[in-house]
């Protein structure tokens, strides 16, 4: 069984608070996007000595199996139900460290896949229960639809928007960014204006009112990262943003810049022009 498990994007992200427990709650829309990863499952045949193998492409993963997000989910299941031996290959084509879900994407994927080969008959509900355990934004992945997210990423809800007919334009540069360094530079607060209202207006008025708190700290420490979303509208962009806690950037678009000017001004960046859906 193979499945395309797609990146998201961030519509705004506020930091509104630090929790108890040392977490954040934020306020957020995530999008779904058409940047694909390539994730096959197939059951064992043979020796099932091993209750599951994860084979990777494109970016090996060089940590213990067991804290790989797709391999999380296969043992979330199996605490609860008898899985069979599964073999996992995944084919990465989301940059990592790039604020696009990627990781989270692989694991709801891999849920929904064991969920159909081990016939559990989930549904969406339980997925995402399962889901909100290996990651804060890995729920969204189950239903995989445009949504407002509170809490630490984790509580959903559905978001009014489509961003149809406009294109998107990525650059992601060769800088990684720690979330938790992130996190401990921002100053949580109450927006003045919710997220859910702001997408309402046009397009052209986010720039000046839909924000994504990450970004101070983060181009003070990395100015070349405002240099990326300055050059997306300095070509056009109706609104330009960073995705989570970075390092990936995005510009909405009305029509699509040429492709050899995105490859000029962002030589050595991972670029992808998409249509939005």
């Amino acid at each position: 069984m193979i499945t395309f498990p797609n990146a998201k994007i961030n519509l705004g992200l506020n930091i509104v608070e630090k929790r108890p427990d040392g977490y954040h709650n934020l306020e957020t829309i995530f999008y779904p996007i058409a940047l694909q990863d390539i994730l096959e499952v197939t059951p064992r045949k043979g020796d099932a000595a091993e209750k599951y193998t994860l084979t990777m492409y494109d970016a090996p993963f060089d940590g213990n199996i067991d804290d790989n997000l797709v391999i999380k989910a296969y043992n979330a299941l199996a605490a609860d139900y008898t899985l069979s031996p599964l073999d996992f290959f995944l084919y990465k084509k989301i940059p990592t460290g790039a604020g696009l879900g990627g990781g989270s994407a692989d694991a709801a994927f891999a849920l929904k896949m064991i969920n159909d080969i081990a016939a559990l008959s989930l549904g969406d509900e339980e997925l995402e229960k399962y889901a909100a355990r290996i990651g804060a934004d890995c729920a969204f992945f189950v239903r995989n639809k445009p949504a407002f997210a509170t809490g630490i990423g984790n509580i959903l809800s559905p978001a009014e928007i489509s961003l149809a007919g406009y294109t998107l334009v990525l650059v992601k540069p060769q800088i990684h960014i720690s979330t938790k360094d992130a996190y401990a530079q921002v100053t949580p607060m109450q927006p003045p204006l919710s997220i859910k209202e702001i997408v309402k207006r046009p397009i052209a008025e986010w720039r000046t009112m839909l924000v994504n708190d990450f970004e101070k700290s983060v181009f003070a420490k990395y100015p070349e990262l405002q240099a990326i979303k300055e050059k997306l509208y300095e070509i056009g962009a109706e609104y330009a943003s960073m995705s989570g806690s970075g390092s990936a950037f995005f510009g909405i678009f009305k029509e699509a810049p040429e492709e050899t000017i995105i490859q000029e001004l962002f030589a050595g960046c991972f670029c992808r022009v998409i249509e939005l859906q």
